[in-house]
């Protein structure tokens, strides 16, 4: 028997099995008969019914990379059968690793009972086996692509959820502050409102931190927003902010150079603010803070430099990434307010977003120091002046560090 016939002769052994192997998925424990097989037959069907139809080398060519044949009436119902399988599935819990699961024990067991059910292998078992297999293919790429968009709308819709539901009642609170702060001069209530203001600040921090965590962990690029302006008024404005707030540090600015490019404002600032306050809550408190902006050729390179125990090797592998901390008494105590761990990772977002590099190099007897390199235009490689060249731009490294005995110190904000 062809493998076509024997699919529509044998639907319900086929899709018991698929059921059977559903049901062993996390998802599929508590599901339903009708909600493991959902689209099945339909999937089935199609696939045996356009088995049957002749096809030319260039459709089949099509099939094998997991196109359909555009107007075919069998192909579609294909289509159609594998794009809503997947919505359902993604509905149900399921992820992408195991929907392709489902496919692979699906042509495994169509294969093994068709082969049971042959007397004597045939010559056209070879065709009807790469028919089989290209409508599989099909059903799979169709499967996935709806997968990947389902996910995609959810992953949209999340953020915007997760920025309008934070920031609206913090935005309430924090006009409330302001108007009452206008009608009302007692000396203690404005403290307290001057308190509910930074407290505010530090919860829009984090928001913002949050927002731009999941948009990257769920695979969305940082968003940049490019304009022509001055780096060095940039540094200067967040430079002097810092000055402002933290009277008792000694801080340096030394901008040197034309440093003039298409930046992102906000997206700077925030690649600045995050090093500066890591640099104020890891580094000496008697020790300087230094900010340096300097021009080489079609790049700027940024830096910010702190003294202090420098950073021990073990918490350099995972100096970048979200969520990792390797607290010590002094950076506790020193912590900024709204933070979650999620400042580095943040820069390094920012700054791969805007094709350059960063990276840190920290010693005893030099301190610390993290160097961003970005280029002046968006889309071109960040450069080394001394030569000039084009090159990759990896995930940043550290450069070098020293060992420290007994220290784990946190460099995430």
């Amino acid at each position: 028997m062809r493998l076509a016939n024997f699919i529509l002769a044998n639907v319900e052994p086929i899709l018991a099995e698929w059921e059977a192997f559903a049901a062993t998925l996390a998802p599929g424990e508590t599901m339903t008969k009708l909600a493991l097989r959902d689209d099945a037959q339909a999937i089935l069907l199609a696939s045996a019914r356009g088995m049957q139809v002749d096809q030319s080398l260039a459709q089949q060519e099509g099939k094998s990379k997991g196109h359909g044949i555009a107007g075919a009436k069998e192909s579609d119902r294909l289509d159609i059968a594998s794009a809503r399988h997947a919505e359902e599935r993604v509905g149900s819990g399921f992820n992408i690793i195991e929907v392709v699961s489902e496919y692979r024990a699906l042509r495994a067991s169509v294969l093994r009972l068709w082969r049971k059910s042959l007397p004597q292998p045939d010559i056209d078992d070879i065709d009807d086996i790469t028919r089989f297999n290209e409508s599989i293919d099909q059903s799979l790429a169709e499967a996935v692509g709806s997968y990947t968009e389902r996910v995609n709308r959810s992953r949209q819709l999340f953020l915007a959820i997760l920025g309008h539901d934070l920031r609206n009642p913090l935005i309430a609170i924090r006009m409330g502050a302001q108007l009452v702060a206008q009608e009302n001069e007692d000396l203690k209530s404005s403290a307290t409102l001057s308190m509910i203001g930074t407290e505010s600040k530090a919860m829009s921090k984090l928001i913002r931190d949050m927002i731009d965590f999941a948009s990257t962990w769920l695979g969305s690029a940082m968003p940049l927003n490019c304009e022509p302006g001055d780096l060095q008024m940039l540094c200067r404005e967040v430079f002097d902010g810092f000055r402002a707030t933290h009277p008792q540090r000694t801080l340096h600015f030394n901008p040197r150079g034309d440093l003039t490019g298409n930046w992102d404002a906000a997206r700077i600032r925030q690649v600045i603010s995050n090093l500066l306050v890591n640099a104020l809550q890891h580094g000496s408190p008697d020790g300087p803070v230094e900010l340096s902006a300097a021009s080489e050729g079609p790049a700027v390179v940024l830096s910010v430099h702190n003294e202090g125990t420098p950073i021990p090797p073990e918490a350099l592998p995972t100096l970048f990434d979200p969520l990792v901390r390797h607290v010590t008494v002094e950076s506790s105590l020193q912590r900024a307010p709204g933070s979650i761990g999620l400042g580095l990772y943040i820069v390094r977002e920012i700054v791969n977003a805007k094709g350059g590099t960063i990276a840190v190099a920290s010693t005893a007897q030099q301190g610390t120091t993290f160097t961003v390199r970005l280029p002046r235009q968006l889309g071109l490689k960040a450069t080394s002046a001394a030569t000039q060249k084009p090159r990759d731009n990896p995930p940043p490294k550290p450069i070098a560090a020293e060992k420290s005995k007994g220290a784990r110190r946190s460099r995430t904000l």
